[in-house]
């Protein structure tokens, strides 16, 4: 089985996505792969550049505020550059499915949505919190400004659009209720895959 893991910016999902790896679930996790795969993967480099300049590139490395700055306030060239790692990342991710051997595995893909990957997941697990709680969380956590967090935020799915169309929802606040939660959903699926 494939359950997809998502939720908006600051939400926890790496927090969540953690308290699986804990149960022994194997977990992909899709943005760490699309920063890995933008540096190693030439045709993304390529593709890249070619579409929003040299500048999206310092050496190797993708320039993440300069084309931070272009996508996240043009809603048109973020769903360029989407189409050009989502499918890449598609790929990898098909690659390391194939190897695992467990009941099932966590997609974790902040877009999950957005990009269409709902369907190729079999369950989905949404996890939500406040929003003045995530933009506090990622105000924290990457040294950035309220308004930048709200741009991105504008990019997404709103919580209640995610719920909707989940199989299992995760509030989190509180890290011993999230624990609890992740473990029922974890045995729920458990009993699914026998």
């Amino acid at each position: 089985m494939i359950v997809g893991l998502t939720g908006g910016i600051g939400s926890g999902k790496s927090t969540i996505a953690s308290f699986f790896k804990e149960l022994g679930v194997p977990v992909y996790i899709a943005d760490d792969r699309a920063k890995i795969l933008m540096e190693s993967d030439e045709t993304i480099r390529n593709s890249i550049i070619e579409e929003f300049g040299h500048g999206a590139y310092q050496g190797a490395k993708p320039n993440r505020k300069f084309l931070s700055n272009i996508v996240f306030n043009q809603p048109d060239k973020l769903a360029i550059l989407n189409g050009i790692i989502h499918p890449v990342v598609r790929a990898d991710f098909d690659s390391w499915y194939a190897t695992q051997n467990a009941p099932y595995v966590i997609k974790e893909v902040a877009v999950l949505f957005e990009s269409g990957g709902d369907k190729l997941c079999d369950a989905i697990i949404s996890v939500t919190a406040p929003e003045e709680i995530r933009i506090q969380r990622v105000v924290e956590r990457d040294n950035t400004s309220i308004s930048a967090v709200e741009d991105r935020m504008r990019n997404q799915w709103t919580d209640q659009q995610r719920v909707d169309k989940s199989t299992y929802v995760i509030e989190n606040i509180d890290l011993d209720t999230t624990r609890e939660n992740v473990c029922k959903i974890h045995d729920h699926i458990l009993k699914k895959t026998i």
